[in-house]
């Protein structure tokens, strides 16, 4: 079966720093005393690595040896994901609705990934879509989803829930919807870090045969 693509749709990194503004903290001078530094406990969701690890120009940023180990392979990506989910109190607070569309915000980046943090109310969805390039882990942290996927071997559902995870490649065709009553959150890893999505149309087109002579 082949899906018919609609359109390309590109992130738009501007919309996202105009309804998520980056504050950076700047170094502080040797002759500020340290009682009137200002310090931020709130986890980052920040739209670059900058408004996340910090200045980049900052010495002492340079010079830490206390930074996390990154993961590289996908069972590293899964058991990042693992532990996002389970760290509550790190990602509930942040959580929002959106009436009108899916609301989602990016956690964490790191080389070659990010992850993002999507809720979704009664009825929404994602439609048949790819990646592009990008594979990646989802889990649902809250809530059920109910996935659709389109593969060769034909189309397959199934419900996610809290616990489970699904590792997909780059060009893996799916659909997500909230069909339940209650509103639900996931959190999704992608590697490298999502720039594209392409959108199908909802019926799959039947596939050319050959002609014969």
């Amino acid at each position: 079966m082949r899906m018919p693509r609609i359109r390309k749709r590109n992130r738009d990194r501007s919309k996202l720093a105009r309804r998520h503004p980056v504050r950076i903290a700047q170094p502080r001078r040797p002759d500020t005393p340290r009682q009137h530094e200002a310090h931020s406990t709130s986890w980052a969701d920040g739209l670059s690595d900058v408004s996340i690890a910090g200045d980049p120009l900052a010495f002492p940023h340079l010079a830490r040896t206390d930074l996390p180990r990154h993961p590289t392979t996908v069972a590293g990506y899964a058991q990042l994901v693992r532990e996002i989910a389970a760290d509550r109190d790190r990602w509930a607070p942040l959580v929002r609705y959106d009436a009108l569309t899916r609301w989602y915000a990016r956690l964490e980046t790191g080389p070659g990934y990010e992850v993002w943090l999507l809720s979704w109310l009664p009825g929404q969805g994602s439609g048949f879509h790819d990646h592009g390039q990008s594979s990646g882990v989802m889990t649902v942290v809250q809530g059920e989803l109910v996935e659709r996927s389109l593969t060769h071997a034909g189309e397959g559902a199934r419900s996610l829930r809290p616990g489970g995870q699904r590792v997909f490649s780059s060009g893996y065709l799916h659909e997500v919807v909230n069909a339940s009553l209650e509103p639900a959150v996931s959190i999704h890893l992608y590697s490298p870090g999502l720039v594209e999505m392409n959108q199908y149309a909802e019926t799959p087109a039947p596939e050319k045969q050959p002609e014969t002579r």
